[in-house]
């Protein structure tokens, strides 16, 4: 393997990816709201079609707020959400389009030419909030912190319970913070080069 092909030093790319791991358990260091915003700023500039940003994110800080998480999250995925830091829940917003004579100003109308009806819309903001919750977890890492993202979890209970408004779908909760004692998983098996990639 070899790493001199990419412009990232090779520290950069442990970091961001062959070191980086889904953390199962935190330490008790408190994740800063000057650390999310530096993530969603960094973040925000990955690609989306026609630049839409439908990801939507929900900071879970309160011990209220995490008792009400915690009851639609699988029983294998409540006592480390409930110890983590910090919880976020990211979510595709179907009402993305709205946004989109300021964020694609060069062609405002494609809020109505292609984005009209709302399951051509869903279907949009799932596959590009997923995008953006991609990034967002490369993001943490480059923060220093872990990322636990997990999809266990009752997706029309915490879409009632944090959104109510049936314009949102949850796609992804992630626990975020330091890595804590035994916090990794053996890493699991990649594809190869050749069993991924082929040319024509």
């Amino acid at each position: 393997m070899t790493t001199d092909a990419l412009v990232l030093d090779a520290a950069a790319q442990d970091l961001l990816f062959r070191e980086a791991r889904t953390a199962n358990t935190f330490t008790d260091e408190p994740v800063t709201e000057e650390q999310v915003q530096a993530i969603y700023d960094l973040v925000k500039y990955g690609p989306t079609a026609f630049n839409q940003q439908p990801l939507r994110v929900v900071l879970v800080r309160s011990a209220e707020g995490r008792d009400r998480l915690v009851q639609h999250l699988a029983d294998g995925n409540k006592a480390k959400t409930a110890a983590a830091p910090l919880v976020a829940i990211l979510a595709a917003d179907n009402e993305f389009h709205e946004e989109l004579p300021t964020q694609f100003p060069h062609f405002p109308q494609a809020k109505d030419v292609f984005f009209a009806e709302r399951s051509v819309r869903e279907q949009s903001a799932r596959l590009n909030g997923a995008l953006q919750a991609a990034y967002f977890i490369i993001g943490v890492r480059a923060a220093g912190l872990a990322a636990g993202p997990m999809t266990g979890y009752d997706a029309e209970g915490i879409n009632k319970e944090f959104f109510g408004d049936g314009e949102h779908s949850v796609l992804a909760v992630v626990n975020i913070g330091k890595p804590g004692e035994d916090a990794w998983f053996p890493r699991s098996p990649r594809l190869e080069y050749d069993q991924v990639v082929t040319t024509v």
